[in-house]
This record gives structure tokens, C-alpha cells and sequence, in this order.
């Protein structure tokens, strides 16, 4: 076995606390021929490939290696439930160089190929978070035991990062599960739950927490048998098949294709690899994923993805007290208003595990709330999601009422009733005289102030924003709103409410359209004055989609609702004055009745979809021009409509964090792409400027503000005046 090139590990940063060599890793040898290889790192809450681990990794396997007596070897983590979180992303997102990053790719994939060719039976055992690296990891031993446990998630999810699985994923996991199911889980870079992963074949055992290392040890020494799923004849027909695998890899390609407009070159990579691998040498194999994984490594797309997951981690934090202290956890809670939003939030509160009573005036809307939350019950059983026990008890946990009784538990209530100020003041009066003191009043308005609402309100400190978006159950953003008197103690615990129910939370201050809304109206707006002024439609769409958004605005005007967008459209332009001066054309479409999807009608036509019976979209409506006809043909270029889209929107974000309605660029970045669909591969608006060039970006406004038809359009030239944020960083 030749040596390992440690030197390679010196550019590593050495995290603050760690011990020296042999302090992450412990043999224990329980009974003679069995040795247990325990990774607990003693400077981190989770384990990952760090300088530290994988330096007394190497050399607790080379120890082992020397071990002529052993037979049977269990890699474990220092609990069930904890093991690796994969790699350290300090790393990989501090890379600049490919050569650096394949050279550390190969050293991974060295270092765990020592694990596998290991002549002991090698047994992971391994719960909790088994991401990336851990689960290449486990893939070097001969079986897998997974902890049957609810925080237990196994996968490959590098794709995600703009990287691929570069330590032997993209070459074992296509030999073990094969070729179609190892496409599902790199391409898809899900995170799979127990009984998922072993009825994909990831895993060959399920173990409790409590019996996962004695499960494990009597498997490496034979005691208990483990069969290994084999493909058999499907490895012939599918994997090994040059026809069957062409299928499958053109199959793939459209799909990825379809989903990401070949904008991130990482699941492409991994496709090719993956397809290979059965009729690939392994260290062939490996050769070419070190290759693909550091040029991947570098790219702009890579550093994108990365910021937006340090995003998503920063924010698990905002569940904490300033001090560091946990926030209390919120058993019962209470949601006012059974229509869409009110009744999707308490269903999906019940769903995690939180005591929910909802209630409405109406009994008509209380009965749809409780089927729709039986329905999405269902469905997440059907998908695995939930096991029967609990699917019984998320449909427990929700009671339906027509009056405020049974509220007085509630530790925190959030009010979706009609978005009118004089409305949510009366329901939280009453509530205010039947909670408890310190008990939590949310509300999910989107366009109305915090501390109009909480004026006049006994405990005014209690009163916080608590912003879904539709649809609930998909969108990830939550914004908390902090009002002028809302407390830490209320931010952070209905922060944590937020992530407990799967959400990424972002506090943003309490002004008008608070931060996604806002950002969103200048370029909604831009729309439809491009639209006005003869660009036609599909240009317009299709700039949208050009740029990286999901879908256009003008499509997602149909989406939100016309008579929505045009109330909101009115609220930004009475808060912000000429700089927010809107299109009168909106607000037409609804006095004609056109109000988007859920009337049939709006920018577009829509239909019913045979198969799901849900509004499918059609033509461009014709009702439109007999509305307000655009004036002329214009003479605007592509590029030209996309910038006036997108850098509408870019402007009004960095003003807003000049204005500090976020805390920092990272949460503005996160709150832009999961609140409103800002391109990943942008990593933000922020992270856009950055990536573009403020200076470029500062002189282009500039020559769109200069524009004849923005000259002359009230407030228009303000929209796309530099902000001087972006002015002092093109400097």
C-alpha cells in the first residue's frame, strides 16, 4: 500500500480547538479479531473531513492495515445519530485553483480506498446526517447499517453545491444501486430517510439507535447475516447494456436540461460519469470524477451555491437568543383565518409537530382547512415522508373552530385573516385579552406594518411579522418582521417555529413591502411598461427566463393574482413615492375582470389540465391589448429587456441593504433567491453585482435611466439611478 501525500492536507486550514494527531479518531477492539473505528472529533458538534480527521483518519488506517489478526472492522461516529457531515466546505469554498482541488480529490479518494482495501469485513454503522463524503465513505465497506431514526438522511448532495460526489460517488454508488437509481440520487442530490435509502438499496440494514453498534458488530463477524442486495440480470440488461444506457443517459440529459436550462454544468458532469461506471475501471473511473470535480470546483456557479448554503446555515442560528441562549419552543400554537395561506400554515404546523387550533367565522372555510390538510397528509404518507403513526398524529393535532375558545394555551398565534389594518388590530385586541402575557401575536400580512398593527396592543414587544408565501407548503422563505418594539426573545422563537416547520428564516426590518414584495414591485412594474411600450410578451417572458428567473413576470402576475398585484403595486407607490410609480394597466385587467390564473384569465389564458384538473397556461390573452393597447412596436434590443428587468430588481435590492432592511448581504441573497426565485447560479443580487461587476453594472443603469421612454416616465428615471451602495462599490 503505497503512502499517502500528507503534505497535500498542509494548504488545509487547521479550525480553531483542534487537537493534535490522533485526537479525532479511536480504535477500540472490543473482542479479539473486531476492531471499531470511532470518527469524534472532540472540536466540532458534527464531524467533517477536515485536516484534522482525515490526517488521523490515514493513520488509523494504515495502523489497521498493519493488523494481520483482524477480521471484522465497524466504522462508527461518536453517537447513533452522529457521524460525518461530509466535507468541509471552508475548503472547497476558499479553492481557486482546479489542479488544487483535483490533487485533494485525489487524495480523498486514496484515502478512503485504504478503508476498502482493507481485507477485513467492513461494516459502516453509521445515523443523523450521512451527506457527501460520509456516505462515499460508507460506501468503501462491505455493508451499510443506518440508525432508523427521524434525523437520519443519507445521499449524495454535491450537486447541489455545483460540485459532484469526487470521492468515489460518481464511480461505487452506480455498481451498488446501479445505474438509474444512482442517477436519481446524484442528479437530484437528495438527502434520502431510512426506509427510503434501504428500499433504494443505499443501505443494507435498518438498526435502532440504541442497537446500531451491536447490530453492526455481529454482521462484521458473521454472526448475524446481511445479505447485500445484488443487480443481477439488471446489471447485464441496463448497466452493462450499450443501448439500454444510452437511453437512459439521453433520458437524464433532457431532464436535467428541462430543469436547469443548462446552467450548472455539475449534474451534466456527473451523468457522464455516472453512466460509465459499470464498464469503467475503478481507478479510471476515479482519475476522471478528481478531473470533473476540480474544474467544477472553481467555477462561479460552485462559489454561487456555496454562499447560498452558508446562507441557509447562518440562518438556522436566527433560533437563538442574541447571547447564544435557545428560544423557547413553541407545543401550541393557534392560526386565525382558514382561507389558502391561514389554513396551509396550520396544516403544516400540525404536520411538525406542533399542537395547532385553527379558526375562522366561516365553518365552510374551517371544513376545507381540515380535508386540505387531510389530503396533504396523505400525501406525504403516500411518499414516504410519514410513517402511518404519525401521519395519525399531524391529523390529531389539528382542531377546527368557528370561535376564539381553546386559544388561551397558545404560545404563539399567527393571524391570516383579511389583509386590512382595522381587521388584524380587532383579532389581536381579543387575543391580547386571553393569551398570556408573553405569548407570541404573528402576522402574515404582507403589505401592512407591524407597529400600525401592534399600536395600542398591551405588550407590544410580543408583536412580530411572521411572512409565508404561497404556496406554504413549497415556498421556503419565512420573513420576521421586526417591528420597532418586537423583543429578541419573540424574533428568536418564532425564528425557530419557522425553521422547525422547514423554512428558512430571514428578519428584515418593518417597511413598506417589507423585503421580497419590495424588491419584487420595480421589476413586476418593468414589465408591464415593456409590454406598453411594444415589446411583445414572449420577448418579455423570455428575458425573464433568460436571466435565470423560474418562470416571467408576466406569468407571475397571473400567478400572484391581478387584483393582488395591483393592491400591493398601489401600497409601494403611496409608501416610496415616484421611484415606485406604477402601470395603471394592472389594475384595468381586474376592472375587466381578468384577474390572473384563478379567474381563467389574465396576461395569459388558462385551462383546465385534464389528468390534475389544475389551470394550465395558453396563449397570451388577447383581452390585454383590447385593454391598453401597447404604444407601437418597440425598438428595445434583448439585452436591453432583460437588464431593464433584472437590474430593476438588482437596484431596489442593493437599496434595501443600504437602507438595512436586511442585516447583511448573505441574508438578502438568501431572502431574493427563496423568496422570489433570484437565480441560484447568481447566488443572489448582492452576489450578482459581484459576480457582473459593480462598475459595469453602475454605468449600465446609468444608460437606462438616459433612456428617451424613461426620461419622460414619471418616477422611471429614480428606478434605475444607482443607488449609492453600488456607486461607493464601483469605485
Amino acid at each position: 500500500m503505497s503512502a499517502l501525500d500528507l503534505s497535500l492536507l498542509e494548504s488545509m486550514p487547521t479550525p480553531e480547538g483542534a487537537p493534535g494527531p490522533g485526537g479525532c479518531v479511536r480504535i477500540e477492539r472490543p473482542e479479539p479479531g473486531l476492531a471499531v473505528l470511532v470518527i469524534d472529533p472532540p472540536h466540532r458538534k458534527l464531524a467533517v473531513f477536515d485536516r484534522p480527521l482525515m490526517r488521523d483518519l490515514a493513520a488509523a488506517l494504515d495502523e489497521l492495515a498493519r493488523d494481520s489478526g483482524l477480521k471484522a472492522l465497524v466504522v462508527t461516529g461518536k453517537s447513533p445519530t452522529a457521524f460525518v457531515a461530509g466535507a468541509d466546505i471552508d475548503v472547497i469554498e476558499a479553492i481557486d485553483d482546479a489542479q488544487r482541488a483535483t490533487a485533494l480529490a485525489r487524495f480523498g479518494q486514496q484515502l478512503f480506498q485504504r478503508l476498502a482495501d482493507l481485507r477485513a469485513f467492513k461494516v459502516a454503522a453509521v445515523g443523523g446526517p450521512v451527506p457527501g463524503g460520509a456516505f462515499e465513505l460508507s460506501l468503501c465497506c462491505d455493508r451499510i447499517v443506518l440508525a432508523e431514526h427521524p434525523s437520519s438522511r443519507i445521499g449524495l448532495p454535491e450537486t447541489q453545491l455545483g460540485i459532484l460526489p469526487g470521492w468515489g460517488g460518481c464511480q461505487r454508488l452506480p455498481r451498488r444501486v446501479g445505474t438509474p437509481a444512482a442517477l436519481e440520487a446524484i442528479l437530484t442530490g437528495k438527502l434520502y430517510v431510512a426506509r427510503q435509502a434501504l428500499k433504494l438499496g443505499l443501505v443494507d440494514r435498518l438498526a435502532a439507535p440504541e442497537n446500531l453498534r451491536r447490530v453492526a458488530c455481529d454482521i462484521a463477524l458473521r454472526r448475524t447475516s446481511c445479505a447485500r442486495r445484488e443487480r443481477g440480470l439488471w446489471s447485464v440488461l441496463v448497466d452493462r447494456n450499450p443501448l439500454a444506457r444510452a437511453i437512459v443517459a439521453s433520458q437524464a440529459r433532457k431532464g436535467v436540461m428541462a430543469k436547469t436550462r443548462g446552467r450548472y454544468p455539475a449534474p451534466l458532469a456527473a451523468l457522464e460519469l455516472v453512466v460509465a461506471a459499470p464498464t469503467t475501471a475503478l481507478a479510471t473511473g476515479l482519475e476522471r470524477e478528481a478531473q470533473a470535480l476540480g474544474k467544477l470546483a472553481v467555477t462561479p456557479v460552485c462559489k454561487s451555491l456555496i454562499s447560498i448554503f452558508r446562507g441557509t446555515e447562518d440562518a438556522k442560528k436566527l433560533g437563538r437568543l442574541p447571547g447564544g441562549g435557545e428560544a423557547r419552543t413553541i407545543a401550541r400554537a393557534g392560526v386565525i383565518g382558514g382561507g389558502v395561506m391561514g389554513g396551509a400554515i396550520a396544516s403544516l404546523m400540525a404536520e411538525r409537530g406542533v399542537d395547532t387550533r385553527l379558526a375562522d367565522l366561516a365553518r365552510k372555510a374551517v371544513d376545507s382547512a381540515l380535508v386540505e390538510h387531510a389530503r396533504a397528509i396523505q400525501g406525504s404518507l403516500r411518499k414516504r415522508r410519514l410513517q402511518p403513526h404519525e401521519a395519525n398524529a399531524a391529523l390529531d393535532r389539528l382542531e377546527g373552530s368557528t370561535s376564539l375558545d381553546g386559544f388561551a394555551r397558545s404560545g404563539l398565534v399567527v393571524e391570516a385573516v383579511a389583509e386590512k389594518l382595522e381587521i388584524k388590530r380587532s383579532v389581536f385586541a381579543t387575543l391580547a385579552k386571553q393569551l398570556a402575557p408573553d405569548a407570541i401575536l404573528a402576522s402574515n400580512t404582507s403589505s401592512l406594518s407591524i407597529d400600525a398593527i401592534a399600536e395600542g396592543l398591551p405588550h407590544p414587544e410580543r408583536v412580530v411579522g411572521m411572512h409565508f408565501f404561497n404556496p406554504v407548503r413549497l415556498m421556503p422563505l419565512v420573513e420576521i418582521v421586526r417591528g420597532a418594539h418586537t423583543s429578541d426573545e419573540t424574533v428568536a422563537a418564532t425564528a425557530k417555529l419557522a425553521l422547525r416547520l422547514g423554512k428558512t428564516p430571514v428578519v428584515v426590518r418593518d417597511v413598506a413591502g417589507f423585503l421580497v414584495n419590495r424588491v419584487l414591485g420595480p421589476y413586476l412594474d418593468e414589465a408591464v411598461r415593456l409590454y406598453e411600450l411594444g415589446v411583445a410578451p414572449q420577448t418579455i417572458e423570455r428575458a425573464a427566463l433568460d436571466f435565470g428567473l423560474p418562470m416571467g413576470p408576466l406569468e407571475l402576475l397571473d400567478e400572484v393574482g391581478l387584483d393582488i398585484a395591483a393592491h400591493a403595486a398601489q401600497s409601494l407607490e403611496s409608501a416610496y413615492g415616484e421611484r415606485m410609480k406604477s402601470s395603471r394597466l394592472v389594475a384595468q385587467l381586474v376592472a375587466v375582470g381578468l384577474k390572473g390564473k384563478k379567474s381563467g384569465a389574465g396576461f395569459f389564458l388558462y385551462t383546465s389540465d385534464p389528468k390534475s384538473g389544475r389551470p394550465r397556461k395558453g396563449e397570451f390573452n388577447p383581452r390585454v391589448a383590447e385593454a391598453a393597447r401597447p404604444h407601437g412596436s418597440s425598438t428595445l434590443t434583448f439585452d436591453d429587456v432583460r437588464d431593464r428587468l433584472g437590474l430593476a430588481l438588482v437596484n431596489e435590492s442593493a437599496l434595501c441593504l443600504q437602507e438595512q432592511v436586511v442585516a447583511s448581504e448573505r441574508e438578502l441573497d438568501l431572502a431574493t433567491v427563496f423568496g422570489m426565485g433570484f437565480p441560484p447560479f447568481h447566488g443572489g443580487a448582492m452576489r450578482y453585482v459581484a459576480l457582473r461587476g459593480a462598475r459595469e453594472i453602475v454605468e449600465r443603469l446609468r444608460r437606462l435611466s438616459d433612456a428617451p421612454d424613461v426620461r419622460s416616465r414619471d418616477g422611471a428615471r429614480q428606478r434605475f439611478e444607482p443607488c449609492s451602495l453600488l456607486i461607493e462599490r464601483a469605485k
